[in-house]
């Protein structure tokens, strides 16, 4: 009996061993995964900036550039998730340090499993990254950068656009984010000649749902040099049906973005506008920008079609939003928090600046955890009253429950469409913002605009929403 018993014990420890020394040995990879994928993302990095300084032309090197880019952000998006873990893991080893005490009501062993299934959830809301998408991820981009030497002696070969900033959230705040791609489809479409005697002019559907950027995107091409060379007028039209208008209120909703000073043309530019025939002389273009995709029949070409970031280039584009300067690294539990934000935000560009504002003004995890609370518990309300998460890409004219952080009893915010304001309205623009309801600094009474969002990059749009104090239903 005691030889089996020894037996059993034996095998037991054996296996235990054996356990053990599998998770070391899986640990340990994953270690030198994580560090070949940092090294690896520096020198991506560094090649994706100098082409995004370059004017590349090639289409397919766009494309390339394209991959590249994308591939770097689900790179920085791992290894931020998987830091994130060890250090959710390391807490826990800290906390099961405390309870050998046998007794279940022990306070450190109800914490250390409540730290556990935080941790499950955690790992499936940002999105459970395993360690074979970590060795994926690192053999994709050693692939890509065995073949990346070929591909830097082509791209020094093209003349650079501008002297990008050493700071990344400096160029950040001023620039347009992920949308490269789409940007060199359209100029390629307007610089495309077009054959003569078609008769055919050129149209562009631009299509996306409301503040995804279209407008954005339409301004960064119009105000890129390869576009103002080639066209002697750049005009926007800002009304709302066309068939219905004539010569003088076509003109009349027009508005000037370009026009070469040059004396022939100068002289010509009046009789340009006095008829449409005329004005649409051969190799002019058209874009259309809408939300409805019955445009795209009305398109001379493929449309270009935008649509939310993917979800880890919008995590680089909020983490860099919210730290800035600070370095990521030094912060993880912050990191973490911030990564559960980011996908509460749901790829929206407004709540991303919105959200980062917040999180900087105070490098605290107390406050960071009180904003993420609130976020939360603001979508899970607006499921419960209106059947859905809210999305500034669907809202449209639906009003919403807006979350706000100082304590006001019995009392919620409904905001309701989000209208954009060219810069000429800034004068106009209300003075009382979202953060003044958010932290309680205006209690305004009744429906009152207030101001979302005023961007830092063209056509520098203020983003105004009416809100509107209501007393909360007890359902609610």
């Amino acid at each position: 009996m005691e030889a089996l018993i020894s037996a059993i014990l034996g095998d037991l420890v054996g296996r235990a061993i054996s356990f053990v020394i599998k998770k070391r040995c899986e640990q340990a990879a994953e270690d030198g995964d994580l560090q070949r994928l940092q090294r690896l993302l520096k020198r991506i990095h560094i090649v994706v900036e100098e082409a995004e300084g370059r004017n590349v032309t090639n289409r397919e090197m766009v494309r390339q550039v394209n991959i590249m880019r994308e591939q770097m952000f689900r790179g920085y998006y791992l290894l931020d998730e998987f830091k994130c873990r060890e250090k959710k893991a390391k807490e826990d080893e800290e906390v099961s340090s405390y309870s050998f005490a046998p007794s279940e009501f022990n306070p450190a062993k109800r914490f250390r499993r409540l730290s556990s299934n935080t941790t499950q959830v955690e790992s499936m809301v940002l999105g459970g990254g395993s360690s074979k998408e970590l060795k994926q991820a690192v053999l994709g981009l050693e692939n890509m950068v065995a073949v990346m030497k070929e591909f830097a002696i082509f791209l020094m070969s093209y003349p650079r656009m501008y002297c990008q900033p050493r700071s990344t959230y400096l160029f950040l705040d001023k620039c347009m984010f992920g949308r490269h791609l789409e940007k060199e489809q359209t100029i390629s479409f307007l610089l495309q000649a077009e054959s003569l005697g078609s008769g055919n002019l050129g149209v562009l559907p631009i299509i996306g749902p409301t503040l995804i950027g279209k407008s954005t995107l339409v301004e960064h091409v119009c105000n890129d040099d390869r576009v103002r060379n080639h066209f002697s007028l750049i005009l926007l039209y800002s009304g709302n049906d066309l068939k219905h208008e004539t010569l003088t209120t076509f003109r009349d909703n027009c508005v000037i973005k370009h026009q070469n000073i040059a004396s022939d043309e100068e002289r010509g530019m009046e009789s340009l506008l006095q008829s449409y025939e005329r004005c649409m002389t051969h190799g002019s273009k058209i874009i259309i920008t809408s939300q409805s995709e019955k445009v795209v029949s009305l398109g001379t070409t493929e449309a270009v079609w935008l649509k939310c970031l993917p979800r880890e280039a919008y995590w680089y584009f909020f983490k860099t939003l919210v730290f800035r300067s600070t370095d990521p690294e030094e912060h993880p539990k912050l990191t973490s928090i911030a990564m559960e934000l980011a996908l509460e935000c749901r790829g929206s560009f407004i709540c991303a600046y919105i959200g980062a504002s917040l999180l900087r003004a105070n490098l605290s995890t107390h406050f960071w955890l009180m904003v993420l609370k609130h976020a939360k518990k603001y979508m899970q309300k607006n499921l419960i009253l209106f059947g859905e998460y809210p999305d500034d890409l669907k809202l449209g004219n639906q009003p919403r429950y807006n979350w706000i952080l100082a304590d006001m009893p019995g009392k919620l915010f409904l905001q309701h469409k989000c209208d954009q304001k060219g810069p000429a309205a800034h004068g106009d623009v209300p003075m009382i913002t979202v953060e003044d309801l958010l932290y309680g600094r205006a209690r305004p009474q009744g429906k009152v605009d207030v101001l979302a969002w005023r961007s830092l990059i063209p056509p520098y749009y203020s983003y105004v929403s009416a809100c509107e104090c209501v007393t909360k239903c007890s359902s609610a």
